[in-house]
């Protein structure tokens, strides 16, 4: 595999925290003209690597190729990118930044579930911007061992940077946003699991439309998907502290929110264990009321 030990000027390292250092770029019209030209040249690049993965394979294809029918030379090609692997995912630097000033620029008031999910919906979007190349690359990585790897660690990425900004909104002192209840101790565990549900219902969603060839209308089907989150993990909007194991639909006064609660929490010791299966590409909401029918029909028994 082709690969650089050091970076060139004109790029810079990612920073610790996985977003690309920043440099001191001009702010007026030259600079922005400067860094859309760097933009048109990652996406020539890449563009010219994914047409040779996809004609003669990703182990054939040489960067010094990929130069060429980019129509630049090999030294420039590492100016944009360290390795052939990493020109196959050019926008996920960018979007990160993007999507942590969004998390830094949220209101104090809008409910933090409510924030990362518009967060994941600026990824969905990068990959519905170009759906014959999002297309293109989800065939490509599923074919080379490599690549799924290195997607694994960049969707690592976003889920930390969730992660750190719903535990940043636990510690902030002050008025907490309506129908959001503490969790006291389980605060962390809470935050890493919503941030993961999050990024794994963006995934889920967004396979299933690159499997489909990139047709349908995703952002609608993530929003269905983050609906059955907020059910799922935040749903009670009673006062009081937090009640754990409830399903709550959104919207529900406080009595029916406590009396979901009690219901959920009175089960006996002697209940029966109950095991459902469900395929892995079902839909979150398919998957819980298979599991509701399963419980009221075992009630029935």
């Amino acid at each position: 595999m082709d690969r650089v030990q050091s970076v060139s000027p004109q790029q810079s390292a990612p920073a610790r925290d996985g977003r690309p250092a920043v440099t001191g770029q001009d702010g007026g019209p030259g600079g922005r003209r400067a860094a859309a030209q760097r933009q048109q040249m990652r996406q020539d690049l890449a563009t010219a690597a994914m047409e040779l993965f996809a004609s003669q394979g990703y182990e054939e294809t040489t960067v010094d190729q990929i130069a060429a029918a980019a129509g630049v030379a090999r030294r420039t090609f590492f100016r944009y990118f360290r390795s052939k692997e990493e020109a196959i995912f050019p926008d996920h630097d960018d979007t990160l930044v993007r999507v942590a000033d969004l998390l830094a620029s949220a209101e104090p008031e809008e409910h933090p579930l409510d924030v990362v999910c518009r967060g994941i919906k600026e990824v969905l979007r990068m990959y519905a911007s170009t759906p014959g190349v999002s297309v293109a690359r989800y065939q490509l990585i599923r074919q080379v061992p490599a690549l799924r790897e290195r997607e694994i660690a960049v969707v690592a990425r976003y889920e930390r940077l969730f992660t750190r900004y719903l535990l940043g909104r636990f510690d902030t002192a002050g008025e907490i946003p309506s129908g959001w209840q503490r969790a006291g101790e389980d605060d962390s565990m809470l935050a890493e699991v919503s941030a993961a549900a999050v990024v794994a219902a963006h995934n889920h969603v967004l396979r299933r439309w690159l499997r489909a060839g990139g047709r349908g209308d995703v952002e609608e089907q993530l929003d269905h998907s983050f609906e059955v989150i907020r059910r799922t993990f935040w749903a009670s909007s009673a006062p009081g502290p937090r009640r754990r194991g409830a399903l709550v639909a959104p919207g529900a006064s406080g009595t029916e929110a406590e009396a979901a609660t009690a219901s959920a929490l009175s089960a006996s010791p002697g209940g029966e264990v109950l095991i459902t299966v469900a395929r892995t590409d079902a839909p979150l909401d398919v998957v819980v009321d298979a599991v509701r029918a399963a419980l009221e029909g075992a009630k029935r028994a």
